[in-house]
């Protein structure tokens, strides 16, 4: 398991559009991805409608998680993402 924590700076937070591409980024990842915000449960980053429940808006700082899988390069993979889109 390797974990990563990230400030948004998405000025809308994560919204429809970009949870709809880290949706679709973590479903083609070989590992298992979960997003956490501080006080909430954490929610699988493949599910549209969970991460939109999240509430998560801009400044809020979220955990993302890989586990199994090529942990190594999706953790690389999903910072790159979220420093391009969020």
């Amino acid at each position: 398991m390797k974990q990563f924590t990230y400030t948004i700076t998405e000025p809308i937070g994560i919204h429809a559009r970009p949870a709809g591409l880290l949706a679709r980024a973590a479903k083609a990842l070989d590992s298992v991805v979960t997003l956490e915000k501080a006080g909430a449960e954490p929610v699988m980053a493949n599910r549209l409608m969970a991460l939109m429940g999240l509430g998560v808006k801009c400044g809020d700082v979220v955990t993302v998680t890989v586990s199994g899988g090529d942990e190594a390069g999706n953790l690389r993979t999903l910072e790159r993402f979220f420093e391009e889109n969020l």
